[in-house]
């Protein structure tokens, strides 16, 4: 399982022109579900996102994490994300997980992120969304489940 994290002022995602999830500060979070992977996979990656030291404490170090400094969760699936551009130019997706397993375990990753006291908004699965976002720093950071990188 993989994880962009991007710290947000804002952030909001439509469907159709209707708006189907936003926060205020917070985090984005873009999740791809790969082949083999299991709710192990979501309980790491809840954990490690729920306690990532991201946030600015007083001294503007980055000390907090957003259950200390609060703050809402937007979830987005990104079966993208286990794109893999080594051979030619086309993406091939081939890691990434079957839509009905990837949506299972989108919906259980998010459990898992509430679990941690946080608040989560989502996008909707396999839908073509447009993502509005106000970056914060900007603070990026790349997670993979199996410690890829």
């Amino acid at each position: 399982m993989r994880a962009v994290v991007q710290r947000v002022k804002e952030a909001s995602v439509t469907v159709d022109g209707e708006t189907v999830g936003s926060i205020c500060a917070g985090l984005v979070v873009y999740l791809g579900v790969g082949r083999g992977d299991s709710p192990a996979d979501c309980t790491y990656l809840a954990e490690k996102i729920a306690g990532l030291r991201i946030f600015e404490d007083e001294n503007g170090l980055m000390n907090h994490s957003i259950r200390v400094k609060g703050g809402s969760v937007l979830c987005i699936s990104q079966f993208t994300l286990y794109g893999d551009c080594r051979k030619g130019r086309r993406p091939s997706f081939t890691s990434a997980a079957p839509p009905e397993e990837a949506e299972e375990l989108f919906d259980e990753f998010c459990t898992r992120l509430r679990g941690q006291g946080l608040t989560v908004a989502t996008g909707r699965f396999g839908a073509m969304m447009r993502i509005a976002q106000v970056n914060d720093g900007p603070v990026t950071i790349l997670l993979d489940s199996r410690k890829t990188f």
